[in-house]
C-alpha cells in the first residue's frame, strides 16, 4: 500500500503535533504540518498532499479563504480536505465527521479513532 500525504494547517502547534504523532504511527502516512494559514497553499504546492487536514479559524487566515484559493488553483484543486473546527461542538456533531454545506468537518478535540476513520474514508485504499 502506497503511503499517502496528508498537510495539517492549523495554528494550535500541539494539536498538529499530536494529530501527526497519530497519522504517522499506523506507518500509512507522511504527515506535513503548517501552523500558519498564510503558508498552507504554499505548503500544498511543494508537498503534494492527498488530504488537507484546515482550521477554519486562524488568525493570520481562515481556512475558508484557503479552501476557496485551493479551488481555484488549477493544481491545487483536486486535493481533498476536511475542516476541523471547534465552532460546532462534539454534541452537535456527533462522533466522526459532520457535513455542512456539503463540506467535511470535525469537530475538535478529535479522537484518534474519529481521524483514521474519515481520512480512510477519503483516502483510503
Amino acid at each position: 500500500m502506497a503511503t499517502k500525504k496528508i498537510l495539517l494547517v492549523d495554528d494550535e502547534v500541539a494539536l498538529t503535533r499530536i494529530m501527526r504523532l497519530n497519522l504517522e504511527q499506523t506507518g500509512r502516512f507522511e504527515v506535513r504540518e503548517e501552523n500558519r494559514g498564510s503558508n498552507a497553499l504554499r505548503a500544498a504546492r511543494e508537498f503534494k498532499p492527498d488530504l488537507i487536514l484546515l482550521d477554519v479559524m486562524m488568525p493570520d487566515m481562515g481556512g475558508d479563504e484557503i479552501a476557496e484559493q485551493l479551488a481555484e488553483d488549477p493544481n491545487l484543486r483536486t486535493i481533498k480536505y476536511i475542516f476541523l473546527t471547534a465552532i460546532v461542538t462534539k454534541s452537535e456533531a456527533g462522533s466522526g465527521a459532520t457535513e455542512i454545506s456539503g463540506q467535511t468537518f470535525l469537530a475538535k478535540p478529535v479522537k484518534r479513532d474519529e481521524l483514521l476513520a474519515v481520512v480512510d474514508d477519503l483516502i483510503g485504499d
